[in-house]
């Protein structure tokens, strides 16, 4: 390799191996520059390919060489060998050819400077927690999404409704799953004892098995997704069909004398006590220990819950609108209210596509894993998904406080409202249930000393193929994404006291490249802006 083409590839490395590619699977963004990373392996491997082709060409050659001998003038060696010229041609192949070729280095040396170029490589690739990152996004748009596992092996997103299976988005351009795809997704549920999932995807592992020969690059095989599925059936009650399966792995491994205890402690157990003849053995979803919202929560993540149609509400409506704000009478901005309670607004085309890009870009180097409040600190948690950064000052975030503080009538400046946040969601990326605003004294939203959220203004900066929406819980209601529009509401009532029906979450993304952007505006700063009611409940 060059010295120039091991400069390049050096100066490639430094750029893409940025902190915000640590835990990959939590951006889109860092997702897609993994196919940078892939592409440069690709590169390497081509190299090595071509370099073990030469070696082999070359062996090729003195093969065919020592074999043209072998059938033309050695089928008389007795004359052949009197000849001193090939005499000494003999002695010196046997003594000097043959050594080369057999003690080449050369098949070590091009290995080495493939796994070299590896480890150059090496941070910039994903990480095992990236691979269980995405396992476990496949996993939650399978159950938001209420998915079949046989459609998304195939690169469809399908439902079954009323015993049909339909397609609730068809990608342009997708991929199929292997037999070692799905065994890894079944392995990563199962290592979380989540045999729901690991059983669905195992079985998928097995079918796509058999019949087929074992490659290289896969790390499980037949033997390794029957064991698996296996147990996975027993810890579901399914004690037959976990029996069935060992003595299927028997016929593979008949040596196995684990698989061999396991069908002596089935058949034992199925003796003890044998499976009623109606048992239903469903697999069944465990029930959620700390998302009680649950089952509404994917309603509306599935559907856009019951959201009135602004006919059949006539308090409900579309205008252009100005806040009275000389900045706004020439070119008023699109307002449709969405809810009355709690009151939610959308602001269409809030921001250009020019904008939003400018934004998303100035964000990149700072993103990092999204955290939430855990007591007084901050942490992070599975359910938000997502890398973000915190933007202060340039041209482009202070048009956008000049603009949010136009159509609000807030003061939206530090310290009486926070830093504009830009986040980008994972695969699978998502936010549960929650409030923004605090609801613990101990808050570290508190710790700016300008008192709780009253109000949150989110920009849209791209849009999605399909999922994303941003639902509200209690008020039973689900927005989806508009690109480059942006969503206010009041967290707090006029008391002060934290408005519960503003309770909401982003929904997983089935398929796309999420962005947003937050401005958290805290109650202090706000006095004459929003006044207190003379009704102390309101």
């Amino acid at each position: 390799m060059s010295s120039y083409f091991s400069l390049f590839i050096f100066l490639y490395v430094v750029n893409i191996s940025d902190k915000s590619l640590g835990e990959m699977f939590t951006s889109v963004m860092s997702v897609k520059q993994a196919v940078f990373a892939e592409r440069q392996l690709v590169d390497y491997l081509r190299i090595y390919l071509e370099q073990e082709i030469q070696r082999l060409d070359d062996i090729k050659r003195f093969f065919s060489r020592v074999t043209s001998l072998h059938s033309g003038i050695y089928n008389e060696p007795s004359a052949t060998i009197a000849n001193p010229i090939v005499a000494f041609k003999l002695v010196k192949r046997l003594t000097s050819e043959w050594m080369n070729v057999v003690n080449s280095n050369e098949a070590e040396e091009n290995i080495n400077a493939l796994r070299e170029g590896y480890r150059r490589m090496e941070g910039s690739l994903p990480t095992l927690e990236d691979l269980q990152g995405a396992a476990q996004g496949l996993m939650r748009l399978q159950d938001v999404y209420h998915l079949r596992v046989e459609g998304l092996v195939r690169g469809h997103f399908q439902r079954i409704t009323d015993g049909n299976a339909f397609d609730i988005y068809k990608p342009p351009v997708s991929d199929t799953l292997s037999g070692d795809d799905c065994f890894l997704v079944g392995k990563v549920a199962y290592d979380l004892e989540d045999y729901y999932h690991s059983v669905q995807w195992f079985e998928e592992a097995v079918h796509l098995f058999r019949g087929r020969e074992w490659s290289p690059e896969d790390e499980g095989t037949l033997e390794d997704a029957l064991d698996h599925l296996a147990f996975s059936h027993f810890k579901t009650g399914n004690i037959s069909y976990a029996l069935s399966l060992s003595q299927e792995l028997l016929l593979h491994d008949p040596m196995n004398s684990r698989v061999h205890f396991n069908v002596e402690k089935y058949e034992k157990l199925l003796d003890e006590s044998p499976p009623a003849t109606n048992q239903s053995l469903d697999l069944r979803r465990p029930d959620s220990t700390y998302l009680r919202t649950r089952n509404v929560y994917e309603k509306l993540c599935q559907t856009k819950g019951s959201q009135p149609k602004h006919f059949e509400n006539p308090r409900l409506f579309c205008d252009y609108f100005t806040n009275g704000n000389p900045g706004l009478l020439l070119q008023p901005i699109k307002r449709e209210l969405i809810s009355l309670q709690p009151y939610v607004v959308l602001f269409h085309s809030f921001v250009t596509r020019a904008e939003a890009k400018s934004i998303r870009e100035y964000a990149v180097p700072g993103l990092r894993r999204s955290v939430v409040a855990s007591g007084v600190n901050q942490a992070t948690a599975e359910y938000r998904i997502s890398k973000s950064a915190w933007l202060k000052e340039s041209a482009v975030v202070g048009k956008m406080d000049r603009r949010i503080s136009m159509v609000t009538g807030l003061n939206v400046q530090p310290p009486y409202a926070e830093y504009l946040q830009v986040v980008n969601y994972g695969i699978g990326g998502h936010y549960e249930p929650h409030f923004d605003h605090a609801t613990s004294d101990s808050s570290p939203l508190y710790r700016l000393k300008t008192g709780n959220r009253v109000a949150t203004f989110m920009i849209y900066l791209s849009s999605v193929e399909a999922g994303g929406f941003t639902a509200f819980i209690y008020a039973n209601f689900s927005v989806p994404v508009v690109e480059n529009g942006a969503l206010f509401w009041w967290n707090l009532h006029r008391n002060g006291q934290g408005n519960v029906d503003t309770l909401h979450a982003g929904c997983p993304v089935i398929v796309g490249d999420k962005w947003v952007a937050n401005k958290w505006v805290h109650e202090y700063g706000q006095e004459f802006q929003r006044r207190c009611s003379l009704n102390p409940e309101e």
